[in-house]
């Protein structure tokens, strides 16, 4: 009778825990040594603790792996978005596919600095406020090429009150108002 251990095949040494560091450090995850080594996921973890390794978090490895161009092209462009455009990092975030957390690394990496609440809300406040400004001296072209006050109300869906509004606001001389309803009749007649 010939016993187990004879019939298998010598197994191969484990690696070293210098050799885990190296495949580690180069960009492999814990759970693909685990995988490659046979051994558990403590005994790696351990052997890399022995060889000085220092440890990276999930984001790291992920950001390790990917195409430095390509994250690089995503940064400016959210760069862009938050500078030019008054996006928020919840924005940023959406448009990268990615967490808050990481759109904000990625717009520190392009160069970006972090706003606060505060400065968000009075840079989208001052966008808001040149837009206006800008429909404002738009309905004011319209208005002295013709338009009357209620058909400018009525093509940009706005109450006759805004667009009075709007037009004070680009300092629009109005004219005089008509008056051709049952009460300016009455008055008229002898």
């Amino acid at each position: 009778m010939t016993s187990h251990a004879q019939n298998t095949p010598p197994e191969s040494e484990p690696p070293s825990p210098q050799a885990l560091r190296a495949r580690y450090e180069s960009g492999a995850t814990v759970d693909e040594l685990v995988a490659d080594s046979g051994l558990s996921y403590g005994t790696v973890l351990n052997r890399l603790h022995d060889a000085g390794t220092v440890m990276r978090t999930s984001w790291q490895t992920r950001r390790m792996r990917e195409d430095p161009k390509a994250r690089r092209r995503l940064a400016t462009r959210l760069r862009a978005l938050y500078e030019k455009h008054g996006a928020t990092l919840t924005e940023l975030a959406a448009a990268a596919g990615e967490t808050r957390i990481v759109a904000r690394r990625l717009l520190i990496e392009a160069g970006g600095t972090v706003r606060t609440t505060r400065q968000t809300v009075q840079l989208r406040s001052a966008a808001r406020a040149a837009e206006r400004q800008k429909l404002a001296l738009s309905l004011r072209a319209r208005y002295e090429g013709g338009a009357t006050v209620p058909e400018l109300a009525a093509e940009c869906n706005f109450s006759t009150a805004t667009v009075y509004r709007l037009l004070h606001q680009a300092n629009t001389p109005m004219r005089p108002q008509h008056r051709h309803g049952p009460a300016d009749q009455m008055r008229k007649r002898p």
